[in-house]
């Protein structure tokens, strides 16, 4: 019988309603959009006229979800970033410094003294004064070393130590290199992500490509060099003990010190010891507040094992100097007036509410645990995207005329149904677009484009095999039940293929790859619940209202 139950009419009038009310809001794009905007600064900064004006352009009881525009549609910043993965090596022999100090000052009567001495950034060297035992020492620096933490190093130790005459070194081995490598390119990018989502930016693009290149696109950013300045400051939060100070930029620290600048203070560098206390790898909080005298600061809190480690030395060293250095400048140098428990503090200096933010912003984050090199960087103008919207939009309105016109011409009534069908396709793809976030770009307008041609194969399948079922004198009713009951097998193998190539383009693509895959694999399921289901109920209902003896198709 040539009949669909009720609850199957009613399932699906319900998915064609659902989804066209998720794809309302993006025939209202710029209104939705400052609505959706005014709630989130609502709720960061509080209300004002103007943005609650903005929330009630658009009825809270609608959806406001939209489909994200990419960088080539939006307009945007292009950056692709090398990351100097050698540059931790260095901090990671560094850090290991006071571990390997404290483990052989243990065994003081056995090695003698020990001092560090100057070396490669990659090797950590030091020397010992009793050279004949050194068999000793080697035995100590060894027992220190972890297993790599890694599938593919699984086995193997973190550092290498070898002794000559009386000095010490220690390395880094290739698989804690390589291990070291990719650890710090997945907090490069876990970093970077944060900062750019602090501000807001609708659906950025950032990923690894090869072993140590970052690619970051961010929609609706003004310029690259706002975005470089944005992910490029390494915001290292250090703190030192200070040594002294001086006038002289040009006056050279001792062994193991740096000296660095006052931001302060001009004209005044500080000496400190190079290795710090307390780093802001232990930061858990920065939020931007404001000192006693209402001054513009940043508050900060450390972690258990920052905060003891800020407690133990401010408790030791109370009457000393000790200074806060960001990215290699110091922002202040206070005296411990006591001891400091809890692991929270403050930090002032000449900045104003926008800077304490933007720090507070940085902080939050994370540092970088690697300088960054940009290789390629690329500002999309607005213009730009909205000439590839306008190319994108009559390209697609001439692909759905030509489709609406050969269906309507080649079947007739029934060419009519599923170019009613092909619309609704149409709207339900952009509804699932828009309850998935997913972010349109150029290539996935293509991907739509593919999908309207497409979309009407199920049918004309459908349509040939009704033709075929009517030349062997069947009733409509039969012909018609037939003609899908035989055109869907074909159908399913047909979609279920493109369907696959286009996982296959999502799971080992980027970028405008990931973009066509999208759409594609979307729109192939919207086009099969179409063909199906939504053209089959439109000639069920025509045809128990019309009861007609004979059709042509």
């Amino acid at each position: 019988m040539l009949t669909i139950s009720a609850w199957k009419r009613f399932l699906i009038w319900v998915v064609i309603a659902t989804g066209l009310i998720f794809a309302l809001p993006n025939g209202f794009y710029t209104r939705v959009e400052r609505h959706n905007d005014a709630l989130a600064e609502i709720e960061q900064l509080g209300a004002t006229p103007a943005r609650q004006e903005a929330v009630a352009a658009w009825p809270n009881w609608m959806p406001a979800t939209l489909v994200n525009l990419g960088l080539d549609l939006r307009g945007g910043a292009h950056l692709l970033a090398e990351v100097n993965v050698t540059e931790v090596y260095a901090d990671r022999l560094d850090g290991m410094w006071p571990e390997v100090r404290d483990a052989l000052r243990d065994a003081r009567d056995q090695v003698g003294t020990i001092r560090r001495i100057e070396s490669d950034p990659d090797v950590l060297a030091l020397r010992i004064s009793q050279p004949e035992n050194m068999a000793r020492a080697l035995e100590i620096v060894r027992a220190l070393a972890q297993p790599v933490v890694t599938l593919t190093g699984a086995g193997a130790r973190d550092i290498v130590v070898a002794g000559e005459n009386d000095v010490i070194t220690v390395r880094l081995t290739e698989q804690e290199q390589a291990a070291t490598d990719d650890r710090t390119m997945k907090q490069s990018v876990e970093i970077i992500r944060r900062r750019v989502d602090e501000v807001g930016t609708r659906e950025p693009t950032i990923q690894r490509q090869g072993a140590d290149r970052i690619l970051i696109q961010v929609p609706g950013i003004g310029s690259a060099g706002e975005l470089k300045e944005l992910i490029g400051t390494t915001a290292q939060l250090t703190f030192h003990p200070v040594v002294g100070r001086t006038a002289d930029a040009a006056q050279r620290p001792g062994a193991r010190q740096v000296i660095y600048p006052s931001i302060d203070e001009p004209g005044v560098f500080y000496i400190m010891e190079q290795t710090p206390v307390v780093t802001g790898e232990e930061l858990v909080d920065a939020q931007p507040s404001f000192d006693q005298n209402g001054r513009p600061a940043v508050s900060f809190r450390f972690n258990p094992s920052g905060a003891r480690k800020f407690g133990d030395y401010t408790a030791e060293n109370i009457g000393s100097p000790f200074a806060i250095v960001l990215d290699e400048e110091v922002i202040s140098a206070p005296v411990i007036q006591s001891h400091i428990p809890g692991g929270s503090g403050i930090i002032t200096g000449q900045f104003g509410v926008e800077e304490s933010t933007n720090l507070a912003v940085l902080l939050r984050a994370g540092a970088l645990p690697a300088g960054m090199t940009f290789l390629e960087e690329r500002t999309i103008g607005p213009e730009l995207g909205q000439d590839s919207i306008n190319a994108g939009r009559i390209a697609s309105i001439v692909a759905f005329s030509g489709v609406l016109v050969f269906m309507a011409l080649s079947y007739g009534l029934f060419g009519i149904f599923a170019n009613i069908a092909l619309i609704l396709n149409v709207g339900l793809l952009f509804g699932l677009l828009s309850m998935i976030g997913a972010t349109l770009t150029l290539p996935g307008i293509a991907g739509i484009v593919l999908t309207i041609g497409m979309a009407v194969d199920a049918n004309v399948l459908v349509f040939e095999r009704i033709r075929e079922e009517l030349k062997t004198a069947r009733g409509p009713a039969r012909a018609i039940e037939l003609g899908y009951e035989k055109a869907l097998s074909a159908i399913v193998d047909a979609n279920i293929t493109t369907f696959i190539i286009s996982v296959i383009l999502f799971t080992l693509g980027s970028g405008p790859v990931r973009g066509f895959s999208i759409t594609l694999g979307l729109g192939i399921m919207t086009s099969v619940f179409t063909a199906i289901f939504v053209t089959r109920l439109f000639v069920v209902m025509w045809f128990e209202r019309r009861r007609p003896k004979t059709i042509e198709v």
